[in-house]
């Protein structure tokens, strides 16, 4: 190959200007098949320069310079590589075995933590390289797909030398390594869980009243106690298991059809570790393929690693279950990392095996733990068991966003928490606000009676904010499924640290809990409690140059600057730019999974905006693209593609906000529409009156407040009052109003 070259022991290959493989083994012998990690190094062949004397072998690219001497011994003396750039004045330099501190990447779980977890390395970093350490992967055969040993002492690094260019760093390394899989569209919507001892009748009633409160579903998850739990003592633990509880469940095929006619797919949870033991309904056929014996009750103990097992395991055990109605699985390992095949990971084969079984099926996903490098391959990931506490809440923004710096853009966090930490209905919304913006939206919580999701369970006001926080996801399907798209094709994570779009300024780095939405929203969740007094939680954030519109309040903000935002309960900063359009599904409860009826789009005037929807079905595709021009104040919408799989009847709205110039005209290829003008804008003296009234202060206060800042004639007067008059944190929410852009 034209892009590869051995030298002595060495190997090094030029994948792209920024990224090079190097390998060592002190037989010589190096290794081309994929790896658990790598699926694939064919890239295309790039220009590069070499240097080869008697001592001495060089790489130029226009990216870097690799130099390696030949008669040292492979070390830090013996290789670096040096970027062309000018990050920073020093230590643009790496050399074999120096220690990269990068932007982080993720975990295998969140369980049982209280807050940050320790996080393994990511592709990135502000010195602008980074290293993708694959020397400890087994290695895939291509002819059987069976894991095989790699050698010891054997080194094999990537070098990613992208500098700040983050996303091109990203899409290298998915090329490298795979691209995300495409989600099935209901994955995108609310999941309900809980680890709950229901019968049917109970799990059905709680389903039919998130329908008659007006919540919409997606998904049904159903934990551990579908199956038998109480055992024979002789057979050990009852946290294994795949036969139908039939006091809870009569009539499983029954009870599964109920959940589908209600639009939902379903989940059940599994804990494989034990294996499949006599007890089971499918033990025969297990015992029969495996040549156990019955008689003596011999346990086809768990083996994922060899291949008899997994033949049982899936056909003689979840094919059956999958033939009853069962969707996909929420793989629930937690017993241990090794098996009998030394370096092998059972959760990677667990998550491997399921997700290769449910592409067979036609709609892959599977529900489990991060096992390492090259996991994003096998949506989506379950973080675990965190506490209800708000310092768990406090790490989970950071901990998905930084997720995309090792290509894991699709977590699935215990949406309230799990388990212990106290009752808090503030905590519960804020959590939920979140679980709207992550990846994915799971709520989920313990078997303890008192820590149920449900809305209901919770005080009116509570219940309220939680169904509106729930009802905007399914809202937001169509962006949604869009991003997901452009996931899978692009490497475009929906949620990522806005240092990826603004690498070169420091305060992008500074808030680890902000984040881009896809390509239209930068979301702050609020992850503190409201101030006793006044009401109002505050976050801090970097808002980037530009002009801002905040979703929620429609408050206007100067980017380019760090700000304070103060929102009551109802609300956290959601902003977009001016010049944004997104697609919102108006009717969720009426389209549940099915491709909307009526669009409705978004548009926040001040520059030209434009959006193209994406949309799948039974393999075809239609996309629908929406543009906004500001000189005219025209939309455009046209759609391509299939257009057959679209409603007949689609009728487009156009919602326009921000206080700007309305849209004067539409033209629409198909279909008909509707256009929703701005509403009259709020100005600062009616918001500052709003603020002060939820605020816990003297009545003759809040008057002398309100009057004297309405009064004033300058800004610095406003200040002089606030500073007179007001405790620092009144300041704080006042300030926020006053420094508002209006038209």
């Amino acid at each position: 190959m034209k892009n590869i070259f051995i030298v002595g022991q060495a190997r090094f290959t030029i994948l792209t200007p920024q990224l090079v493989r190097i390998e060592y083994d002190s037989q010589g012998e190096f290794e081309d098949r994929p790896t658990q990690a790598v699926s694939q190094r064919d890239f295309p062949l790039v220009d590069f320069d070499l240097k080869d004397t008697e001592e001495k072998f060089e790489i130029i690219t226009s990216a870097l310079r690799l130099v390696y001497w030949k008669n040292r011994v492979f070390s830090a003396e013996s290789l670096s590589i040096t970027l062309k750039n000018n990050l920073t004045a020093y230590n643009n330099r790496w050399v074999f075995g120096m220690q990269v501190p990068t932007l982080k990447g993720t975990a295998r779980t969140l369980d049982e933590a209280d807050g940050a977890v320790e996080l393994g390395e990511g592709i990135i970093s502000r010195q602008g390289f980074a290293l993708l350490d694959d020397s400890r992967s087994l290695v895939v055969d291509e002819a059987t797909g069976e894991l095989q040993a790699t050698r010891k002492n054997q080194v094999d690094l990537y070098f990613f030398g992208y500098g700040l260019a983050y996303q091109a760093a990203l899409e290298a390394y998915f090329q490298l390594t795979g691209f995300p899989p495409l989600l099935p569209r209901y994955a995108l919507g609310n999941w309900w869980s809980r680890f709950w001892r229901y019968d049917e009748n109970s799990y059905l009633a709680v389903l039919d009243k998130f329908e008659a409160t007006g919540i919409p579903l997606s998904v049904s998850v159903i934990d551990m106690d579908w199956h038998l739990t109480d055992v024979p003592a002789r057979f050990g633990s009852g946290w294994t298991g795949y036969t139908w509880n039939r006091q809870l469940f009569p009539q499983p095929e029954k009870f599964l059809a109920q959940l589908h006619q209600r639009g939902l797919k379903v989940s059940l949870n599994v804990h494989p570790a034990e294996g499949i033991r006599a007890f089971e309904e499918s033990y025969p056929q297990v015992a029969q393929r495996l040549n156990l014996d019955p008689a003596k009750e011999e346990p086809a103990q768990f083996a994922i690693e060899d291949s008899a097992f997994r033949a049982a395991y899936f056909k003689d055990v979840h094919e059956p279950l999958e033939k009853q109605g069962v969707d996909f699985w929420w793989i629930d390992w937690q017993q241990g990392t090794s098996t009998s095949q030394a370096g092998l990971d059972p959760l990677w084969l667990l998550n491997h095996y399921h997700y290769q079984a449910s592409t067979e099926k036609g709609e892959p996903l599977i529900l489990s733990r991060y096992a390492g490098p090259g996991s994003h391959r096998y949506p989506v990931g379950f973080s675990g068991d965190t506490f209800i506490t708000w310092a768990s809440l406090q790490f989970q923004p950071y901990f998905t966003a930084t997720a995309a710096n090792i290509g894991y853009t699709w977590w699935s966090h215990d949406i309230g928490g799990h388990m212990h930490g106290t009752s808090n209905d503030e905590l519960t919304v804020r959590w939920l606000q979140f679980g709207a913006f992550s990846p994915i939206n799971r709520l989920h919580s313990s078997d303890n009676p008192f820590a149920s999701k449900e809305p209901w369970a919770f005080k009116a006001a509570t219940a309220q904010l939680m169904k509106e926080a729930l009802i905007m996801r399914h809202q937001l399907l169509p962006y949604l499924y869009t991003m997901n798209v452009l996931t899978h094709e692009k490497g475009y994570p929906l949620v990522k640290p806005i240092y990826y779009e603004h690498p070169t300024i420091g305060e992008a780095y500074a808030f680890p809990n902000e984040y881009y939405f896809g390509t239209s929203f930068l979301a702050l969740p609020i992850t503190e409690k409201t101030h006793e007094t006044t009401h109002f939680a505050k976050v801090q954030g970097y808002l980037p140059p530009g002009t801002w519109v905040d979703v929620f309040t429609g408050f206007r903000y100067q980017g380019g600057m760090t700000l304070d935002f103060y929102r009551g309960l109802g609300e956290f900063p959601l902003l977009v730019q001016t010049g944004t359009i997104f697609p919102m599904d108006p009717q969720p409860l009426i389209t549940k999974n099915q491709l909307p009826t009526i669009m409705e789009w978004q548009i926040y005037p001040g520059a030209d905006a434009e959006f193209s929807l994406i949309e799948d079905q039974d393999g075809r595709r239609a996309t629908t693209h929406c543009h906004y021009q500001e000189a005219t104040g025209t939309v455009t919408i046209r759609t391509t593609g299939a257009t057959e799989i679209l409603p007949v009847n689609r009728r487009h709205l156009f919602k326009v906000n921000g206080f700007h110039a309305p849209v004067q005209g539409v033209i629409v290829g198909s279909g008909s529409y509707d256009v929703v003008l701005p509403p009259v804008e709020q100005n600062k003296h009616e918001i500052l009156f709003q603020r002060l009234a939820v605020m816990d202060l003297a009545y003759d206060l809040k008057r002398s407040l309100y009057e004297k800042l309405t009064n004033a004639k300058s800004y610095q007067e406003q200040m002089m009052v606030l500073q007179q008059l007001a405790t620092p944190i009144v300041q704080g929410v006042l300030l926020e109003v006053l420094n508002l852009l209006t038209e």
